[in-house]
């Protein structure tokens, strides 16, 4: 399985002026780091102990490592800064930011990331939580935010790309139905309507599980406003990546819980796969060797998944 990872650098590896800026917001000379797996920045992602015991996650960037990362982390500092008391979401204790090296302090979370392939109690648990949190977050209490629509319509037109300068390697199956596939993506598209604070980025790898049971939803610079199922339709695609669980139920369930037409999931799912079978043919972005690749293994779980689904 290709996992989301960036090519990681550490504490170690800031500039000393970038590690004071972080220590002055801690308030403590910064005595350990241990770097966190997964996701893909390609800058630092270091759970940090101070001298006196107190705890934060890091995550620092600069151009040097990707030219578009400093403006998420940016983005995700604001974004994390108006959060609601309320929402399962790490507080921003402090951001640094020179023009050039962007680093956000964060609470840090004593929890674990969940298992995969999912385990059924885990799963139940993270939707559950999602569903209580797009009930809250609906109208969404970030107002200005982007809609889902805006935010994604470039990423939705994969089918019409792809369609008009086909891939060599096109899977057969996506090749029969191109027509098909632009029809729903754009279906798909109109479907993001809505005004819940949405993620949009919802995977295995961006969520912590507390020994108490509480859940914690990391990683917000994709946020925007959309539809209250959208989370859990992107945590259901990273289920099917892993296997091991009957998605067309879980679907099934999703939509009725939401009071959503079936078909309108389906069309996001087929507009998704077009996003990742187009992209998966670009050259890898810089600090991001598997990303091609980890995209190319979404695109093929989505289209089994649709295969099945029989929805064309």
């Amino acid at each position: 399985m290709i996992t989301a990872s960036g090519v990681r650098i550490g504490w170690a590896g800031l500039p000393r002026d970038v590690q004071y800026a972080v220590e002055s917001i801690l308030g403590g000379t910064v005595v350990e780091a241990v770097s966190q797996a997964g996701g893909f920045s390609p800058g630092t992602a270091d759970r940090v102990r101070i001298a006196d015991g107190r705890r934060a996650f890091v995550k620092a960037v600069s151009t040097a490592q990707n030219a578009h990362s400093p403006n998420m982390h940016r983005r995700e500092a604001r974004i994390t800064a108006a959060m609601p008391s309320w929402a399962p979401v790490p507080e921003l204790l402090g951001c640094h930011d020179d023009g050039t090296w962007v680093a956000l302090v964060l609470q840090d979370i004593d929890g674990r990331q969940p298992s995969t392939p999912w385990l059924a109690d885990e799963l139940r648990l993270v939707l559950d939580v999602l569903d209580e949190f797009a009930t809250r977050a609906t109208p969404s209490p970030l107002p200005g935010l982007a809609t889902a629509a805006d935010t994604l319509a470039e990423e939705f037109g994969g089918w019409r790309r792809i369609a008009n300068d086909p891939p060599d390697n096109l899977r057969p199956w996506a090749a029969r139905h191109l027509d098909e596939l632009c029809a729903l993506a754009d279906r798909g598209l109109a479907a993001l309507a809505g005004d819940t604070l949405v993620h949009a980025d919802l995977r295995a790898d961006n969520l912590l599980l507390s020994a108490d049971g509480a859940v914690t939803v990391v990683d917000w610079p994709a946020a925007c406003r959309g539809p209250r199922w959208l989370d859990s339709l992107l945590l259901l695609l990273n289920v099917r990546l892993h296997g091991g669980h009957d998605t067309h139920q879980l679907l099934t369930e999703q939509a009725a819980a939401h009071d959503a037409p079936l078909d309108d999931l389906l069309a996001v799912l087929v507009a998704l796969a077009g996003f990742f079978t187009d992209s998966a043919r670009r050259p890898p972005p810089p600090g991001l060797p598997t990303l091609r690749a980890f995209q190319r293994a979404h695109a093929d779980a989505i289209l089994s998944w649709l295969r099945e689904e029989d929805s064309l």
